[in-house]
């Protein structure tokens, strides 16, 4: 690949100005031209970044040969088809999360990525949290042991898009988002655990979603407001470890709860990050100091800045300075949890995952 990794980014609403704004700290990523439904917009973005071409038509900025990648900032149910045209337009994708908007869009994607051969990365921010980088070292050295259950869990008090009064209708919208918390948040959350965990397959889903907490009205109805703001979920994984997951955009709670893990040796709670653990009969908690840690594994990790973020990350793979780390495959194992908690919800019973697998239904909007 070139020094300077050429990027296409389609979409500059919320989600692509903010994608652009952090290529702009990257000086290995150069963006050679934006795609936008809203041409001027779009010429506006491209004037603020200095973004040589622009299109109103995403198939046009396929076209150009001078892209090594494209970068997918749209809404949910639009991720499958763009993506897979990029694919077998040669192109390598990054693609906002979730995955898609239903599981078995997401797994066409996948079959796309290893069709055409072009690589495929889903913006999973979390993973490059000290945070996570602390509790992935922990558990690769044993320090857990035998690890048997894990939570997932993520909460705002009141941050339901659009009705409390961030981001645009198109967020709470079924036919353009296809969930909810679950989707907007929850895939940060259930991923980040399940790359823990190794990642194992899912072998059973139950769950439940609420829509409870009054909202203004007037932008209720003025939304189309038809996704949930709460979502609970139970989920037997392969080994015998047990999942559950809470996922809030608003709810008459505080932040106390965290994700974790639980070893037989020790446990993590991510947030605060604590590690707890036993010195022979005796437990102990600890504390660590992950920002002296994040610095002194930038200073001896020769490749340790290739995962400072999910954007650093892409680049540094394209550049061969580093193996993708297996967000798609992440982000699909999510997408088959997420649409399992929708159907256990639908259905009133637990499911296995063939049954999810088989009962999922493409969501992606026709292009």
């Amino acid at each position: 690949m070139a020094e300077r990794i050429r990027i296409g980014v389609i979409g500059v609403g919320q989600i692509g100005k903010h994608h652009l704004r952090e290529y702009a700290k990257i000086p290995e990523a150069h963006i050679v031209a934006v795609a936008d439904v809203n041409e001027a917009e779009a010429r506006k973005v491209a004037a603020e970044f200095n973004i040589p071409q622009v299109f109103s038509d995403f198939r046009k900025l396929l076209e150009q040969k001078d892209l090594d990648a494209v970068d997918v900032c749209l809404h949910n149910n639009f991720h499958a088809p763009v993506t897979i045209a990029g694919l077998e337009a040669g192109k390598h994708v990054y693609c906002e999360k979730p995955m898609a908007g239903s599981y078995r869009d997401a797994r066409a994607m996948q079959e796309a990525s290893k069709r055409t051969g072009r690589k495929l990365h889903i913006q999973l921010a979390n993973l490059y949290s000290p945070e996570h980088k602390t509790a992935k070292r922990l558990i690769v050295e044993g320090q857990l042991g035998k690890i048997y259950h894990a939570r997932s869990s993520g909460y705002r008090r009141r941050g339901r898009a659009f009705v409390d009064g961030y981001g645009s209708p198109t967020f709470v919208q079924k036919n353009s988002a296809q969930g909810g918390a679950l989707y907007d948040m929850g895939i940060y959350h259930i991923a980040q655990v399940l790359d823990l965990l190794g990642n194992p397959d899912v072998e059973t889903v139950s769950g439940a979603t609420h829509q409870e907490i009054p909202m203004y009205e007037d932008r209720k109805a003025s939304s189309g407001y038809s996704v949930e703001e709460f979502a609970v979920g139970f989920v037997r994984l392969r080994g015998g470890v047990t999942l559950d997951i809470e996922e809030a955009w608003a709810v008459h709670y505080d932040e106390s709860e965290s994700s974790k893990i639980l070893g037989a040796l020790g446990g993590i709670k991510l947030h605060p990050f604590t590690f707890f653990a036993k010195a022979g009969d005796m437990e102990y908690t600890a504390n660590m100091d992950l920002q002296a840690l994040d610095r002194r594994w930038h200073n001896t990790q020769p490749d340790y800045a290739a995962y400072d973020g999910s954007q650093q990350h892409w680049v540094a793979v394209l550049q061969g300075k580093a193996e993708l780390l297996p967000t798609a495959a992440l982000a699909l194992n999510v997408s088959l949890i997420s649409e399992g908690i929708y159907l256990a919800q639908e259905r009133h019973r637990e499911l296995n995952a063939s049954e999810i697998a088989e009962a999922s239904k493409s969501t992606a909007v026709k292009l």
